[in-house]
């Protein structure tokens, strides 16, 4: 099995980018924990970061027929990217959206996803517990296929 890991805008500033939110630990610290994770898990991981729309969408793209599954923090796009969610249907991969902050309980303009509906389910809240819990829940979808 193979997932791909999608961090979108901003992630790259983990550690220095409102540490009272999102934490001191890096994106570099967090890519760690996942790989280290999937070993436990028996899958592969591949990670990928940016801060452009487009390369994302290019990304989501060019994971079919690659991978098996899609983990994706996609930031800020999560509440304005139509573009990224139609990549994500158009693939048509398992897909789980997993955030380090809670966004129900942040400004209003966060709490809607427009991703969340084409994903599976989404985690938030858990800093980052969440990528953990949201590439379990996803292997554990793909394994039952």
């Amino acid at each position: 099995m193979k997932i791909l890991v999608i961090n979108g805008p901003n992630i790259n500033m983990l550690g220095v980018r409102e540490p009272e939110k999102y934490g001191t630990e890096t994106l570099a610290d967090i890519e760690a924990v996942i790989y280290a994770y999937s070993f436990e898990l028996g899958t592969d991981v591949e990670t990928f970061q940016s801060n452009h729309e487009g390369e994302i969408i290019e990304k989501i793209q060019k994971a079919l027929g690659v991978f098996d599954g899609i983990l994706i923090n996609p930031a800020g796009y999560s509440h304005t990217s139509i573009s990224i969610r139609d990549a994500i249907s158009a693939v048509n991969l398992p897909c789980v959206e997993v955030h380090l902050t809670n966004i129900h309980s942040r400004e209003e303009f966060r709490q809607k996803s427009l991703v969340a509906p084409v994903c599976l389910g989404q985690i938030s809240g858990f800093k980052k517990n969440s990528y953990l819990l949201g590439l379990k829940a996803l292997c554990d979808h793909i394994n039952k296929k």
